[in-house]
């Protein structure tokens, strides 16, 4: 389903989107580690949420798995 799929790319955007900031964050302000913690947490939360959204997804039967089969030439 092309929607699972645009809401999974969606995460990852999201996630790489977190790990920009948090190293903005980091090199920028050096006083206010907090902040850089935060958005790791953010990160890590995306990251679990991305999965299980995967795994439910191959439950439910919205992904299927493929597998590339090599052809003997």
């Amino acid at each position: 389903m092309l929607i699972v799929k645009l809401i999974i790319a969606v995460l990852l955007l999201l996630i790489v989107l977190s790990l920009g900031a948090s190293m903005f964050s980091l090199i920028k302000d050096r006083t206010n580690s907090d902040a850089t913690v935060k958005l790791l947490t953010v990160r890590i939360v995306l990251s679990i949420v991305t999965f299980v959204f995967i795994v439910f997804s191959f439950y439910m039967g919205w992904l299927q798995p493929h597998g590339i089969v090599p052809t003997a030439s």
